[in-house]
């Protein structure tokens, strides 16, 4: 039975283990309930939220909720790592005591929402599964925008489900993974897609690592690999639902905030091609949902929240309404409604692509020796 408490709490009313979610955000205060409803359901604990420069009272909610009892609110406002915003947040949390006492820990996004198949849905459900495992990776199943154009107060699971397929060729930024893992103290640090810093490598090959479908990984998955090998089924067990785009609403206010990691890249056209996949239907995560909206409904009773939640909404609709008056905005916002869904890519194709992508880092790894030498 899944807890519907708002309080932080065992995975299971007979469990011991502890989760922990991070999680890091800028002006999606309109998104919040959904994300830490839906999580709690999944069976996490503890939640450990950062918040930087909101314009749409994010830290408001954060900051009620924390008196509610529901998380653990710091804001992040500076001065940053030289890594940026998002690595100087898992910076601090490598010292919190959430962090430090969790079994478990995953680094989120708002837009990230862990989907288990396995037996009733819950963390328990899926560590019964995988026994062995020390992690998990929790590769991305890309939802693309299904033709949504204006951004409404619904939740993001309902309203999209319509997905890349099981198995994508092309490109490696859909086959990207979060780490689900046991905070047994191997890894020293927190990582944005996996824990880094091993105390010591020669611990790594006890420790046990395993893809969404129960497959057994090692070499570079213990280190440094980002993505898990396309090509292949990765959600038998469990899958991340992501969903970088929402509606074409959104995606403008997307575009206007700006990369986490990567300030100096526009969100553009490209970004969106790279992920608007609409294949197939999803509807998986709707096991979650009476639940979900069990435990929004409790927090929405307390007439602070919802008044804030109410005003996280109006911002993005004025915020939009004022970027429509900016030609770039504009321009973006019409060449979303002008664009198609994105192909999938046959096998062959991508193998192509791959081999001048090898070529291309064979080049860069050349030029680099070649200065170094000189």
């Amino acid at each position: 039975m899944i807890r519907l408490d708002t309080k932080a709490k065992p995975l299971m009313p007979d469990s011991p283990l502890r989760a922990t979610a991070v999680l890091t955000v800028r002006n999606e205060g309109a998104f919040l309930l959904e994300w830490l409803a839906h999580h709690r359901a999944v069976g996490f604990s503890d939640f450990l939220v950062f918040s930087n420069d909101c314009d749409d009272g994010t830290e408001k909610i954060l900051d009620h909720m924390q008196d509610m009892g529901v998380l653990t609110h710091i804001s992040n406002d500076g001065p940053y790592d030289k890594s940026g915003i998002q690595f100087t947040a898992l910076k601090t949390a490598d010292k919190h005591k959430l962090v430090k006492k969790a079994d478990w820990l995953l680094c989120l996004d708002i837009d990230e929402f862990v989907n288990i198949h396995t037996g009733d849905g819950t963390l328990d459900a899926l560590f019964a599964t995988l026994p062995h495992a020390d992690a998990i990776t929790l590769t991305w199943r890309l939802f693309g925008n299904a033709d949504t154009v204006r951004f409404s107060d619904r939740p993001l699971t309902d309203q999209f489900q319509r997905s890349a397929p099981d198995v994508i060729h092309w490109p490696w930024r859909a086959a990207m993974f979060k780490t689900l893992y046991r905070n047994n103290g191997l890894y020293r640090k927190l990582g944005v897609h996996r824990p880094r810093a091993p105390r010591d490598e020669a611990d790594l090959e006890s420790y046990r690592w395993f893809d969404g479908s129960g497959r057994e990984l090692d070499g570079d998955f213990k280190t440094k690999r980002l993505f898990s090998n396309y090509g292949q089924n990765n959600f038998a067990h469990v899958q991340l639902n992501h969903y970088p785009l929402g509606a074409m609403e959104s995606f403008i206010l997307k575009s206007d905030r700006g990369r986490v990691n990567h300030a100096d890249l526009p969100i553009a056209i490209d970004y969106w091609i790279e992920r608007n996949y609409n294949q197939v239907e999803d509807t998986s995560i709707s096991r979650y949902r009476h639940a979900r909206d069990a435990l929004m409904t409790q927090w929405l009773q307390d007439e602070k929240l919802e008044k804030l939640h109410k005003r996280a909404v109006q911002w993005r609709h004025e915020r939009f309404a004022k970027l429509m008056r900016q030609d770039p905005f504009r321009a973006l916002f019409s060449r979303l409604m002008m664009a198609a869904p994105s192909r999938v890519i046959s096998a062959g194709t991508a193998r192509t692509l791959t081999g001048f992508s090898m070529l291309g880092q064979h080049d860069v790894k050349t030029e680099t020796r070649t200065k170094e030498a000189d």
